[in-house]
């Protein structure tokens, strides 16, 4: 049951960054891209997990992805505060 979850959540990070492709693709703004790259990372981390199996998420490895992708988040808001 666990590993059918960590699917559902990869899946629903996906689709949030297909969600914020698809406003980029209309707005050509770059923070759009930048969340979708973000929530891309974010998939991909707990993809990883959920495949390799580790279920109590104590690698140090495991919070690389999640910590690039807020990197990511927070120095794109940060952008589009400084450009406004």
């Amino acid at each position: 049951m666990t590993t059918f979850l960590a699917g559902a959540v990869s899946l629903g990070f996906v689709l949030c960054a297909l969600f914020f492709l698809r406003f980029w693709r209309d707005t050509r703004d770059t923070l759009f891209l930048s969340f979708s790259a973000s929530f891309l990372l974010l998939g991909m981390g707990q993809t990883i997990l959920a495949v390799s199996g580790i279920s109590d998420e104590q690698r140090p490895w495991a919070y690389v992805l999640r910590l690039c992708a807020f990197l990511l988040l927070l120095s794109a808001i940060v952008q589009k505060n400084r450009r406004g």
